[in-house]
């Protein structure tokens, strides 16, 4: 991991001051930029966007999924945990820190947008980072890829309909309309141009290929704390007001983190399965594909939600956390071996 992604939530830090400071300084601007709307997407936050996505979609290989069967047993935990789990405990704890525990300190307008944005969250697997993740616990490379490509791949179809699903379930209304036009701009369109480009810089060699993923990996870094500087210069009259939104908005995605991690990786030993697949397998269901999750929050309830607050504490609090998974998985290594083997 590099020290930029190491500190990512440093930056990120620093874009939410640099972004509430934007919004307080030059509100004219900043609302200007709000107006630049075309069906409701946000022209310059759409363009952030791709810019963000395109360059983690490109390191998929869609060619591996032949590999999910040489370790059917890990795929099956993934799959379990990312698509039958995660976004309905997430609903269930968003109904019960937003709507219960802590609604009496947040806004009562937003209570509904908070838990709509912790589900966006958690219907969208890790795409990018997880290989980072994996490197970091000496994961087995090709079933982390092949993971990822069967995830990416199940997302395109799963991801509308289970937010859908989830959103109906809270009693929100789902914007259709908005949610499958979210769906084709920042999955579907951006897979099928990562794809063409992975092919054509393949035809030249896997050098030029690996050339190109190392030039374009700083955009998506960038281009995501820039779209974070916009949101808080939107969002920063309201956190200024309630700092400890975002304290309340991170308690049931940490408690979603550590349950999802730890059942997986529970699941893998269970089955027998070797550690270098355990790990990857439990840290994609920890971690999120935020850049989508911002993406849909945005399209979907506006720059100014509380659906686009929740999904940016994501963001925050991703990187120190994931990297405590990390150690944790690391360090039992022992421990999980001894059970797999037994």
């Amino acid at each position: 991991m590099s020290v930029f992604e190491r500190y990512l939530t440093v930056w990120v830090a620093l874009c939410i001051v640099a972004g509430i400071a934007l919004g307080q300084m030059l509100p004219g601007p900043v609302q200007a930029i709000g107006r630049m709307e075309v069906a409701q997407v946000n022209l310059p936050v759409g363009l952030l966007i791709w810019v963000m996505i395109i360059p983690m979609l490109l390191k998929v290989d869609f060619g591996a999924l032949h590999q999910v069967r040489q370790h059917w047993r890990g795929i099956g935990v993934t799959l379990f945990v990312n698509w039958a789990v995660k976004p309905f405990s997430m609903a269930l704890l968003g109904w019960l820190f937003i709507r219960q525990v802590f609604a009496p300190w947040l806004p009562a307008g937003q209570l509904d947008s908070y838990v709509a944005g912790l589900i966006l969250l958690a219907a969208a697997p890790c795409t990018a980072m997880v290989f980072v993740w994996s490197r970091l616990t000496n994961g087995h490379p090709l079933f982390t890829l092949s993971q990822v490509a069967l995830n990416d791949t199940i997302m395109v179809f799963a991801f509308a309909p289970i937010v859908a699903l989830l959103l109906g379930l809270s009693s929100i209304t789902v914007p259709w309309a908005t949610l499958v036009t979210s769906v084709v701009l920042y999955i579907v369109i951006p897979v099928l141009i990562a794809q063409a480009w992975r092919k054509a810089l393949l035809r030249r060699s896997q050098a030029a290929l690996d050339v190109a993923l190392a030039k374009i990996g700083p955009w998506s870094i960038t281009a995501l704390l820039a779209t974070l500087m916009l949101l808080f210069a939107f969002q920063g009259e309201a956190i200024l007001r309630q700092p400890l939104v975002i304290a309340m908005l991170a308690v049931p995605i940490l408690i979603q983190v550590f349950f999802n991690s730890g059942l997986a990786y529970w699941l893998n030993r269970r089955l027998g399965e070797s550690h270098s697949v355990a790990c990857p397998s439990a840290l994609i269901g920890a971690s999120n594909f935020f850049e989508l999750a911002v993406a849909a929050a945005i399209s979907l309830f506006g720059f100014e939600s509380g659906a686009a607050l929740a999904t940016v504490v994501g963001v925050l609090i991703e990187v120190p956390v994931m990297l405590l998974v990390v150690r944790v998985v690391n360090r039992s290594k022992g421990w999980y071996e001894a059970g797999a083997s037994a």
